[in-house]
């Protein structure tokens, strides 16, 4: 593994920016039939925009990769129902993922966050009015090994590995002997080292002990084989009960109990990122979705930014166990 390199994250993690969200909720795919508006920032010739509709076309999107389970059931879904469109999606860290949208390599970006004030910016200097859509909850998921009985953990005590004030799993409980912790995150840049850095330790410099470990499977791969390590990983890897991939993880890592209590905690107050707790508000390291979009006329990527947050669009979201942005769920309270 190498290094994390915190010097390039992104955005500015000292401070919260505000965040203005544009209404696109209203917009259908009837409706994008139907608009004739033609704009800069395409990068398409005249034929190519001619194609380019909401349901045919070819577009090439970014990806935060912490979403590619739950994405690439969105693009296949969406390319059997359309056979005309073609999605590319590049997988790859946030950063990377923004500074294509930035500069026109793709034309979405589905992300944990939306646009800096410095980001908009960019798009008010290119005369661009960028569409931000709100899809849907996840959260931020901590695994460590199936030995560790540190299994239940507080947003203290998570500062304090994550800050490097606790390096050794005995300073956590004294009957622990795993020794110094490691902590590993996906890659470099990702989304979640820098909600860690943001929600967490509070824009305090992560541990020197960091790693990166260049892709969330390899995270998991390293934790399960590593009982001192303790990983962070996007609950989309973890939440599809349904799917092999998922099992043969949950088989071999443990999921963390977090409380946001900083004493006292009961066990009850530890909870798992489960999609009821991330509907209820209650798993305390949440994160919204978004869609960006930077076309300036009724393309393939609004359609698809409009199938994603319409009904089709969201069951995925709920059957992958992340919280839809739109719909209710019913909570079932399983009495013994």
């Amino acid at each position: 593994m190498e290094l994390l390199d915190l010097s390039v994250l992104t955005g500015n993690i000292s401070k919260k920016l505000g965040m203005t969200y544009a209404n696109f909720w209203g917009l259908s795919l009837a409706f994008c039939v139907g608009i004739g508006v033609v704009g800069c920032g395409n990068n398409s010739t005249p034929e190519a925009q001619a194609t380019d509709t909401p349901t045919s076309g070819t577009i090439r999107i970014g990806v935060d990769e912490t979403f590619e389970p739950i994405l690439k059931s969105q693009v296949d879904t969406f390319q059997k129902l359309y056979a005309s469109a073609k999605i590319q999606a590049a997988y790859q860290p946030e950063r990377s993922v923004m500074e294509a949208l930035l500069t026109d390599s793709v034309r979405l970006a589905v992300v944990s966050r939306d646009l800096t004030a410095q980001e908009r910016g960019v798009f008010e200097r290119l005369k661009l009015v960028p569409r931000s859509i709100r899809i849907g909850v996840d959260g931020v998921a901590i695994v460590v090994h199936p030995s560790n009985p540190d299994s239940l953990l507080t947003l203290a005590q998570l500062r304090g590995i994550f800050t490097g004030q606790q390096q050794q799993w005995s300073q956590l409980s004294p009957n622990n002997k795993l020794g110094p912790i490691t902590v590993v995150f996906d890659n470099n840049n990702s989304s979640t080292a820098r909600f860690v850095q943001d929600s967490v330790t509070r824009g305090a410099a992560l541990t020197k002990g960091a790693f990166a470990s260049k892709s969330n499977p390899a995270l998991l791969d390293y934790v399960a084989s590593h009982p001192n390590a303790i990983g962070v990983v996007g609950v989309n890897w973890i939440s599809d009960r349904d799917d092999a991939a998922v099992q043969k993880f949950l088989k071999r890592v443990r999921v963390v109990g977090i409380s946001a209590k900083t004493t006292g905690s009961k066990p009850e107050d530890y909870i798992q990122p489960y999609q009821g707790y991330l509907a209820q508000k209650t798993y305390p390291l949440r994160r919204e979705l978004y869609i960006i979009s930077r076309e300036a006329r009724a393309g393939l990527g609004t359609g698809f930014a409009s199938f994603v947050a319409g009904n089709k669009g969201q069951l995925i979201m709920l059957k992958a166990g992340l919280m839809p942005a739109t719909g209710q769920v019913r909570l079932i309270d399983v009495k013994p």
